[in-house]
């Protein structure tokens, strides 16, 4: 059966999404995030201010990337349940990291920089950084849902819970990494090395078997 394609009002919706979003971004990174109103955010995508709150219901909304949370659940939903918990979650950060970043050059390309601009945002603005914190565990609790494990066994949960909260431990130690490094190392490698480091290389060399 074929994927079914999106409708023009679903492709017309998303595009002022990103639009929209996008404009937020350059804002908040140009003048400060308090110092841009949501007013502000619609005057610059030419659009008006119901239109941005109809897509972000929060100011905060305008810097959260909802995408990854549904990628790397799919990616650990897919992954084979005799490979090692680490290995499922960790394949399934790097690859992720790899769809949602160009991956050519050395120079970080549109959407690395878009992606970069959010996270300094995320790392340097307190009313972003708890929101942050929500859109962790929500992640956290998405991939533990994913791994399929039987929730009236406790001892399962308990283990899927430690592997996945390690396992971002260990993305979020690559993405100040790669703040810190303006995006010339590429994310999926600092992931990758990162996990290495706290769980040894087994852990990560073949994330990508089945």
């Amino acid at each position: 059966m074929s994927e079914r394609q999106p409708t023009l009002r679903e492709r017309q919706r998303s595009e002022t999404r990103r639009l929209v979003q996008a404009h937020a971004v350059r804002l908040f990174t140009d003048h400060g995030y308090d110092a841009v109103t949501v007013a502000d955010v619609a005057e610059a995508a030419g659009v008006s201010a119901m239109t941005v709150y109809r897509h972000f219901p929060t100011k905060e909304d305008l810097v959260l990337i909802d995408q990854p949370a549904q990628l790397i659940a799919e990616q650990v939903a897919a992954s084979s349940a005799m490979q090692p918990l680490v290995r499922r979650v960790g394949g399934a950060l790097i690859d992720a990291a790899t769809a949602l970043t160009d991956g050519n050059g050395d120079e970080p390309g549109a959407d690395e920089r878009f992606l970069l601009d959010c996270l300094r945002l995320m790392v340097s603005t307190p009313a972003l950084r708890a929101r942050h914190l929500d859109s962790q565990y929500a992640l956290q609790q998405a991939i533990v849902d994913s791994l399929g494990d039987d929730a009236s066994d406790p001892d399962a949960a308990f283990r899927a819970q430690a592997a996945t909260s390690a396992c971002m431990a260990a993305m979020h130690t690559a993405l100040t990494r790669w703040a810190e490094d303006d995006g010339h190392t590429k994310l999926p490698d600092l992931i990758a090395r990162a996990l290495a480091a706290s769980f040894g290389g087994d852990a990560v060399a073949s994330h990508r078997e089945d």
